[in-house]
């Protein structure tokens, strides 16, 4: 079984709530959040414990800097299916897939999810290692993406490629070297689905992830100086794909 993790802040305690999927099993608030989030608790199947705010940090096992706004939920990470599943659920435009090869900071990856939510990504996928996990920073991040995005971390990227490949899937990593622009190739290929690869910051792809890959594409810029960030690329390489459908 997997181990449980702490959700924090209102918003993402608030999402996590109101999914049914999710498994809860601790809810602890403040008195304010408690109030902050009647309405929510009403129809939540878990009672709450509530505790004085000077004592939440002794209850509830937080990084000294999360930002929990008095709300935390213990739960267990959400399981999403089978990948071949998941991809080809039905969803308006072109299928789309997001696979992360290392990208192990959780903001990054939250912020991902919440764009993949926003253009109506089929899924996010990273491998099971040397990812960020399912926490309470990437939920916070994430904005309550996380409990309506699938994120699905699998045993080998590559495999994983393969396997979207067979399903029809494009593999375009996004890489500042390639000899072609993200929306060059996307004119050359209407409706037709896409994964969409990014890398982690500095050392971007692995070699084995790029020799995996259909094509290689940049994002085209104004100047040669500096580089997006790769939950910014994420972002605007969804937003151009989705506007080629």
């Amino acid at each position: 079984m997997t181990e449980p993790v702490w959700l924090f802040g209102l918003h993402a305690v608030r999402d996590a709530l109101a999914n049914p999927a999710r498994e809860k099993l601790r809810l602890v608030l403040t008195r304010n959040a408690a109030d902050r989030l009647a309405e929510d608790l009403s129809a939540a199947a878990i009672a709450p414990e509530i505790v004085d705010a000077r004592s939440f940090a002794k209850v509830v096992p937080l990084a000294p800097d999360s930002v929990h706004q008095g709300a935390a939920l213990e739960v267990r990470p959400l399981a999403w299916g089978r990948l071949e599943d998941v991809a080809l659920a039905p969803r308006p435009g072109r299928p789309l897939v997001v696979a992360l090869d290392r990208v192990t900071d959780p903001h990054n990856v939250g912020a991902i999810l919440r764009s993949a939510e926003v253009f109506g990504a089929q899924a996010v996928v990273a491998p099971a290692r040397h990812s960020a996990p399912e926490t309470g920073a990437l939920a916070k991040s994430a904005s309550g993406a996380l409990e309506r995005q699938p994120y699905l971390r699998v045993t080998n990227l590559s495999d994983a490629l393969d396997r979207l490949r067979s399903l029809g899937f494009v593999l375009v990593g996004l890489d500042g070297t390639g000899d072609r622009t993200l929306p060059d190739l996307l004119g050359a290929l209407p409706g037709a689905p896409i994964c969409l690869v990014l890398g982690a910051e500095g050392p971007g792809m692995r070699d084995k992830t790029v020799a995996t890959c259909d094509h290689v594409v940049r994002i085209p810029s104004a100047s040669d100086f500096g580089s997006l960030n790769v939950s910014n690329a994420a972002a605007v390489a969804l937003f151009a794909a989705r506007q080629a459908d």
